[in-house]
């Protein structure tokens, strides 16, 4: 896989590392109402006393379902089979961590005390739930933070606009989760903080859901991205979050998406990588417009590096579309840089001779 140097036609590297590193001091002159706002030095996140979230650079953990994947999902074909999930779930956090089950994996990152947000991806499952971080996935994940000692009322699952949450399908219909854990969705008007400027002097904020929490668990998927090439890890996490994400995806969202993650307000924040795979979208995402580029990949990917995970889901992508007969990302003029970028920031690591995947099979 190539990686381009470039960060953006109008950004040198220098000034890019200078930006991100100095990010949280960058207030804006702000307006009366604003200047009542928390500045960003106020808002960053940390554990509870004594406890020190597991980090893991550079390793990336897979597991795949046995059998067809017409045995591992439900008869629609679109979303697994609960029990299927949430042994893929348990059996990766399990390898990640080297805890007995999925509960004391969970122990690892979280603390009974802190608030904790979820952050799944339904922007591709809003018309017929077809393409979204299932809700088999999320509830495994929310009924063992319950179990590990955290309040429901301590625990949000949130997305950037209700479609996108119903996409997930987290509270339609019969798809419950327990009683008093908390949904949302911020709607791009919800970010209650003084504008910041981070990348190329736009004015930016976080959402009130991401400020709230003291941890955040990401729940994404491994998408093709008309834009920037490839979504997953890293911008599900920024522009699910920033009220302007349309305003950074100038030069395909590079460097903007490494800048907007190396923010401390994201990076005090996010513990753990849960990527859906059981389906990936190889070309035109990052919407579900083509059921002809949806395909099967009956798999549970978790990481604390994001920067690793979104080079494995680079390379998944790019493997999938030279499956069938497609140019690379690269070769379309889509590379996505800025994963090199976030790896040269220290986010995690980008050299794939580096990054240590383990894949395994239940």
């Amino acid at each position: 896989m190539s990686h381009s140097k470039s960060a953006s036609p109008t950004l040198s590297r220098r000034a890019l590392v200078q930006g991100a590193l100095g990010a949280g001091a960058a207030l804006t002159l702000a307006a009366p109402e604003a200047a009542a706002q928390p500045s960003a030095d106020t808002l960053l996140a940390r554990p509870p006393d004594g406890f020190v979230p597991m980090a893991a650079p550079g390793r990336v953990v897979k597991v795949s379902a046995k059998g067809s994947f017409k045995d591992i999902m439900q008869p629609n074909l679109l979303w697994p089979k609960p029990e299927v999930a949430k042994q893929l779930l348990e059996k990766a956090m399990m390898e990640l961590t080297g805890a007995s089950n999925l509960v004391e994996s969970l122990k690892r990152f979280i603390h009974p005390k802190d608030i904790v947000a979820i952050k799944p991806n339904g922007i591709a499952g809003q018309k017929g739930h077809t393409m979204a971080t299932n809700f088999e996935l999320v509830l495994p994940v929310v009924e063992a933070l319950l179990a590990l000692g955290v309040p429901a009322e301590n625990l949000m699952v949130y997305e950037q606009f209700p479609s996108f949450l119903m996409g997930t399908r987290v509270n339609v219909r019969n798809w419950k989760l327990p009683e008093g854990v908390k949904t949302g969705t911020h709607n791009n008007n919800n970010h209650p903080m003084q504008d910041i400027r981070i990348y190329q002097g736009i004015p930016t904020r976080y959402s009130k859901f991401l400020l709230d929490a003291t941890a955040v668990i990401d729940m994404s998927q491994i998408k093709d991205h008309s834009i920037c090439g490839y979504t997953g890890c890293m911008k599900n996490i920024t522009h699910g979050n920033v009220n302007n994400p349309h305003d950074h995806h100038a030069f395909q969202a590079s460097p903007a998406i490494a800048m907007l993650y190396n923010h401390p307000i994201v990076t005090s924040r996010v513990r753990l990588h849960i990527t859906d795979a059981f389906k990936i979208t190889y070309d035109k995402g990052p919407l579900d417009k083509d059921p002809n580029t949806r395909v099967p990949h009956g798999a549970v990917y978790v990481a604390t590096d994001p920067v690793a995970h979104d080079v494995v889901g680079w390379k998944v992508i790019d493997e999938e579309r030279k499956n069938r007969g497609l140019k690379s990302l690269a070769d379309s003029k889509r590379e996505p840089r800025y994963i090199r970028t976030a790896g040269e920031l220290g986010l995690g690591i980008a050299d794939d001779n580096e990054i240590r995947l383990r894949s395994f099979e239940v």
